[in-house]
Formats: structure tokens, C-alpha cells, sequence
């Protein structure tokens, strides 16, 4: 059983560094994602600001209108009034002016206004566009490094692929199977050893009973705990594999 571990153990190694590609691919992929968000919102912006800026204009030149509009009613009373005898008429004619001047007093009160609050947002719209704009060229160099890395992770992805399909073809099928649900479960090393009788996926101690059938190797032996399956990492079919450990050798005995 502890031969049958052998490839097993190799291809995990494989899907670890895998993983860990892939995780790394994620977080690259993000950053780039939130750049992306980022001159989004500034384009975004940018856009609205535009927009009031155009609707402040067009509320200017439809008071302007106005203003125009009560200037040749105001002619015209001017004109009525130079005209008229009775003293009625001429003072009902000052009112009805007197009127229109408080109103076009009022809508050229608003149009300064407005015209404040335009200069306002588009400073803003300029501070935004700026903004835009540097955004652009300081991102561009992190983008294509971003993505120049994306791309050596898929090449080194590929790579692992290829490794793992040719030590696939050794390793028992039924065994791969076992170990393949488990690493879609944990998304980590699930054929763990044993280290001082204690399991080193999820570090809970186990029974004597437990690590002697690890140590006989005749069958798998899963963890009662985290189901991860155990191996004796001195066991002299795993010596020369990649995940094996290097036995401790004995200290000499000192002699008075």
C-alpha cells in the first residue's frame, strides 16, 4: 500500500503548486479587476459631470431667453407709456414694469448663480479628467506586468499539467479517485504522515492501535479526524521519493 502512495504522494506536490498557481492567478486577476474599477468610476464620473455642466448651460440660455423676452416687453411698455395722457394709465403702465424689471432682477440673480456653480463643477470635471488621465498612464505599466505574469503562471500551470497526466498513468486508479475527492473537499495535502503519532494535516493526536496499522502499510488508513489518508514517512518504499523525509541519524555514544 505504501508503493501504491508513491506516484500519489508525487502528484500531490503537483497539485499543491497548482493551487497555489491558481490562488496567485486569482489575486493577479483581481488587481486588475480593481484597476479596471477604478478608471470605471472615473469615467463614470467624468460622464456625470459632463452632464450637469450641459444642463447648467441649458438652464442658462433658457433664462437668458427669458431675460430677452421681458427686455422687449419692457420697450414695448416704454414705448405705451411715452404715449399715454392719463395719469391711470402711465402709473398702471410704471407697475406692470416695475414687475417685469423685479423679475428679470430675479432671473439674472439666478443666472450669476449658475454661472458660479459652472465654474465650480467644471473645475471638478478638469480635476476628474486629470485624474482619468494619470490614472492611465501610472496603470498601464502595473496592467501589462500584471498580465505578463498571468501569462507564466498559465505556461507554469501547463507544465505542472503535463508532469502530473505522465505520473497519472502509474498510480493506481482506484487509490486516484480516493485522493482526487479529498483534494476537491480540502484544496490541500490529504495523504499526510504521521509525526509523533500525531496527524500532521490536522495536528490531533492519534492511538497507538492507529499508527501501527499506518506503520504495517497493508491497507489505507484514513484519519478519524480530518479523513485525510496516512502514510509512514519512514517506510522504506517511500526512501528516494520527493516527499520523502531524511531519517535521523543516531548521535555516536559519547565514552567516558
Amino acid at each position: 500500500m505504501q508503493e501504491s502512495l508513491r506516484p500519489l504522494l508525487e502528484i500531490q506536490e503537483l497539485d499543491i503548486k497548482m493551487i497555489r498557481l491558481m490562488r496567485l492567478q486569482k489575486q493577479r486577476q483581481r488587481e486588475l479587476e480593481q484597476i479596471e474599477s477604478l478608471k470605471s468610476e472615473l469615467k463614470h464620473q467624468l460622464d456625470n459631470k459632463q452632464l450637469e455642466v450641459h444642463a447648467i448651460n441649458d438652464e442658462v440660455s433658457s433664462l437668458e431667453k427669458r431675460i430677452v423676452v421681458l427686455n422687449e416687453k419692457l420697450k414695448s411698455l416704454e414705448s405705451k407709456q411715452s404715449a399715454v395722457k392719463k395719469v391711470e394709465e402711465f402709473n398702471a403702465l410704471t407697475q406692470e414694469m416695475t414687475a417685469l424689471e423685479r423679475e428679470r432682477i430675479s432671473l439674472e440673480h439666478q443666472i450669476s448663480n449658475l454661472v458660479d456653480k459652472r465654474v465650480l463643477e467644471e473645475d471638478i470635471r478638469e480635476k476628474i479628467s486629470h485624474s482619468l488621465k494619470a490614472s492611465d498612464v501610472s496603470s498601464q505599466h502595473l496592467e501589462n506586468e500584471i498580465k505578463v505574469s498571468i501569462e507564466k503562471i498559465n505556461e507554469e500551470g501547463l507544465a505542472l499539467r503535463k508532469d502530473r497526466d505522465e505520473i497519472v498513468q502509474h498510480a493506481d486508479h482506484d487509490l486516484l479517485k480516493i485522493y482526487e475527492r479529498l483534494l476537491r473537499n480540502k484544496k490541500d495535502r490529504v495523504i499526510v504522515p504521521i509525526e509523533n503519532r500525531t496527524c500532521s494535516g490536522c495536528h490531533i493526536a492519534l492511538t497507538a492501535q492507529h499508527e501501527n496499522l499506518v506503520r504495517k502499510g497493508s491497507n489505507l488508513v484514513f484519519c478519524e479526524h480530518c479523513s485525510r489518508i496516512h502514510y509512514w514517512q519512514e517506510s522504506e518504499s517511500l526512501e528516494g521519493s520527493s516527499v520523502a523525509t531524511k531519517r535521523r541519524r543516531r548521535k555516536p555514544a559519547v565514552t567516558a
